[in-house]
């Protein structure tokens, strides 16, 4: 569960330090030709994700659901917020 926990949080907090990068600056950085360090970590963070959502799935007590869709709630949220960022960025916010 740490794991889930882990990866959702680390793929999150590359985009929000991306974020608060550019409101200190006051706009969006140009994109570069490489895709840089911190969507590698977002890109490693969401495929190690994955695996470590299928292991705790395989080993949580089934006989309360409810506690273990509980403990998937902010994963999920985290990860849903960091797609909701990348596509921010990628699409919506204009380019400097």
């Amino acid at each position: 569960m740490i794991a889930v926990f882990a990866f959702s949080l680390i793929a999150l907090s590359t985009l929000v330090v991306a974020l608060s990068a550019a409101l200190l600056a006051g706009h969006l950085p140009q994109p570069e030709p490489d895709e840089g360090t911190a969507a590698h970590i977002f890109q490693l963070s969401i495929a190690l994700l994955m695996p470590a959502i299928l292991v705790f799935l395989a080993t949580a007590n089934w006989a309360r659901p409810g506690r273990v869709l509980r403990a998937l709630v902010l994963p999920a949220c985290a990860v849903a917020f960091a797609f909701g960022l990348l596509y921010y960025f990628e699409h919506v916010a204009p380019s400097a």
